[in-house]
């Protein structure tokens, strides 16, 4: 029987998501420049994100702390195995939101959109759930 959900606790995953949010998007992002490119630098990510190299800086630090990323001073960016991880099942979760919208009729534009802030917050019952309205959407 799944736990119902009281005001408490959905606040509480809500908080959860949004302290993995930045962690998942550099993550992503970091797999697309090494995919794309070969190597991901922190230049390459404050274009990206159009933030400060200081706010890189911060971000990359993190995720090393976290066990996400390595690096060095002036040396490119890298994924751990946890990290690789992590932005393989972003991407995923990224993907089917998307589908799931565009099956629905939304627009590309405003899915891509829109599945960059729900992709963080979709949980794994609503995942499975889009999934299998994609399959029927495709038969």
């Amino acid at each position: 029987m799944a736990k119902k959900q009281t005001p408490k606790n959905q606040h509480e995953r809500t908080r959860v998501d949004h302290a993995t949010e930045i962690a998942e998007d550099y993550v992503e992002a970091i797999a697309e420049f090494i995919e794309e490119q070969g190597v991901c630098r922190v230049k390459d990510l404050a274009e990206y994100f159009a933030v400060s190299h200081v706010t890189v800086n911060r971000t990359v630090a993190r995720l090393q702390r976290d066990g996400y990323a390595t690096t060095e001073p002036y040396s490119p960016v890298e994924l751990t195995s946890k990290g690789a991880k992590l932005a393989k099942d972003s991407r995923r979760r990224h993907e089917i939101v998307l589908s799931f919208l565009v099956a629905m009729g939304v627009s590309e534009v405003t899915a891509s959109t829109d599945a960059e802030g729900i992709e963080h917050h979709v949980s794994p019952e609503t995942l499975s759930m889009m999934e299998a309205f994609i399959s029927k959407a495709h038969r």
